[in-house]
């Protein structure tokens, strides 16, 4: 399969054409789901000998296997941290895999996973949380419905207070004692 890739390969300056003993059709399935997987599997890599600092925007899926300090955000994307990773950041993902260590807040539209070894210090804002088993975490966690905003708090009901009454005079009222206690009797 490798000499066949090294085949397919044009050189510079020459048409691209099928080889002969492989003639691909415009109808086969094989070219389909070649062509397909190809397309859908976008992701990029950030290698571990890469270091950025600022601001990281995507419109694919995103691997990062480097450091990265600022903020990161993927809105409709997957980004997954691998084992080498190591981020100081800010992260907006529709999904997020930790693998490495985040030192940072975390919010996402559909999943944070906290894998083995991940690593997450800070705060936590998606509807579904995992964290397995050996995964380290420190922050809190928001786990907010999909389509559910936030109330702020000036929009809870506020109860009246209740109506003053005037103290009406009582004979002698008896102090109270906790349970348990001697009671005196007379005073």
């Amino acid at each position: 399969m490798w000499k066949r890739d090294e085949a397919v390969r044009p050189v510079s300056g020459q048409p691209t054409a099928p080889p002969p003993s492989a003639p691909i059709q415009a109808g086969t399935p094989g070219s389909r789901s070649e062509t397909s997987q190809h397309m859908e599997k976008d992701i990029v890599n950030i290698g571990k000998s890469v270091v950025i600092k600022g601001e990281l925007n995507g419109s694919e899926d995103l691997t990062i296997e480097g450091h990265v300090e600022g903020t990161i955000q993927l809105k409709e994307h997957v980004l997954t941290i691998g084992p080498n990773g190591r981020i100081k950041a800010q992260v907006f993902a529709k999904a997020v895999i930790v693998l490495g260590e985040v030192m940072g807040n975390v919010t996402a539209s559909d999943k944070v996973d906290i894998r083995d070894n991940g690593s997450v210090d800070g705060d936590i804002v998606a509807p579904r949380v995992a964290i397995a088993e050996g995964a380290h975490f420190r922050g809190s966690v928001d786990m907010q419905r999909k389509g559910i905003a936030p109330q702020p708090q000036a929009a809870k009901p506020v109860q009246a207070p209740a109506p003053a009454v005037a103290p009406q005079p009582q004979a002698q009222q008896a102090p109270v004692q906790a349970p348990g206690a001697p009671q005196r009797v007379g005073a």
